[in-house]
């Protein structure tokens, strides 16, 4: 069998900043016999970052150590190779620079104004670095593109859906931050998660893979409704969840910071999310054969079956709230008769002389 990685050119560039700004860091840190603020100009200090802006860019790719350098590694490798194929290399191009922007940005500011509340000098002094924004980032991308496929570990011993994914990394970063002290993952994680998040379903623009659609017809975000916030978590908490998102979403919509979906939106969305699954999603090494394409049928089948079921929720509300309706538009039993009696009467008053 004959393996073959074919790279797009924006992920090698990727590759390359990571190996370079990381081995450059550890140049600095260890060449030198210094601590971590050694490298001050390629990490992230929110005192500092103010003189030194680039670092909101290179401080997602300065790793701190080998494992995280060769997780950080994998990342970019994998998850760029699809997403660049899937979006072209202008959209894949925007999607990082938002997902390494944003997350350090916001980082910063979090942890600025914890220092100007308590006054603690370590909180400004803080070090954020690595790329565990940008990993947040593209399991969100994967959960929009092929929520249904199923990742298979340790020759089958342990299988899990792309749609969990997203969840299990927030618990574990949340959970780490709070018991081991890792908080700048647990900031990053969450912000990255949310900027990528709110790109997709909101403002990028994506190709109408509906069969109704002709011509280059390009849609903006992503209405469906299994890419909704509540969507990312177990079932036995989606109501909550639903409930608390739906309410921040409806201030948002009525502040006019956001653009309400409307019913044609959502089943678009519910189309468009359909038709990528029925696309699959293609191996990673370019290996072909009949075990993948029975893998693209079963992902297609339960994207299906989701439609469906989302389908019949909406047709249930909808006859529920037909049934809701008062009747008293129509006219009651006892106003027919009494219209029938009184005009035979006025009728024989005016008859008679």
């Amino acid at each position: 069998m004959q393996w073959r990685i074919s790279i797009p050119p924006l992920t090698r560039g990727l590759l390359l900043l990571l190996f370079v700004f990381s081995v450059t860091y550890q140049l600095l840190r260890h060449g030198y016999n210094v601590d971590r603020t050694s490298g001050s100009w390629l990490i992230l200090i929110p005192q500092w970052a103010l003189f030194t802006p680039w670092v909101y860019v290179t401080a997602t790719y300065s790793e701190q150590n080998v494992v995280t350098i060769f997780i950080a590694g994998a990342t970019i490798l994998f998850g760029g190779k699809y997403l660049e194929r899937a979006w072209g290399t202008l959209e894949f191009g925007k999607f990082i620079l938002l997902a390494t922007l944003v997350p350090n940005f916001v980082a910063s500011l979090i942890y600025v104004f914890l220092f100007a509340i308590s006054r603690n000098d370590d909180l400004a002094l803080v070090v954020i670095q690595g790329s565990v924004a940008l990993q947040g980032a593209f399991l969100v991308a994967f959960k929009q593109l092929v929520p249904e496929h199923t990742v298979t570990i340790l020759n089958g011993a342990v299988k899990v859906r792309v749609k969990h994914f997203p969840s299990v990394f927030l618990a574990a970063n949340t959970l780490s931050g709070i018991i081991l002290g890792t908080d700048t993952a647990l900031v990053l994680a969450w912000v990255g998660f949310m900027t990528s998040w709110t790109y997709l379903r909101f403002y990028k623009l994506q190709p109408d893979l509906s069969t109704a659609s002709t011509g280059n017809n390009q849609l903006r975000g992503d209405a469906s409704e299994t890419f909704a916030f509540a969507y990312f978590w177990p079932d036995a908490v989606q109501p909550p969840i639903a409930a608390i998102s739906d309410g921040i979403y409806n201030a948002l919509v009525a502040l006019r910071v956001c653009t309400p979906f409307s019913v044609e939106d959502v089943q678009v969305g519910n189309e468009q999310a359909t038709a990528r699954g029925e696309g699959g999603l293609p191996t990673l090494l370019n290996q072909g054969g009949d075990r993948h394409g029975k893998n693209k049928q079963e992902e297609a089948d339960r994207r299906r079956a989701i439609a469906l079921k989302a389908l019949d929720q909406r047709l249930s509300a909808a006859s529920a709230s037909k049934k809701q309706q008062p009747s008293a538009s129509q006219p009651s039993p006892s106003s027919g008769p009494v219209e029938a009696t009184t005009s035979p009467t006025k009728a024989d008053s005016e008859d008679q002389p």
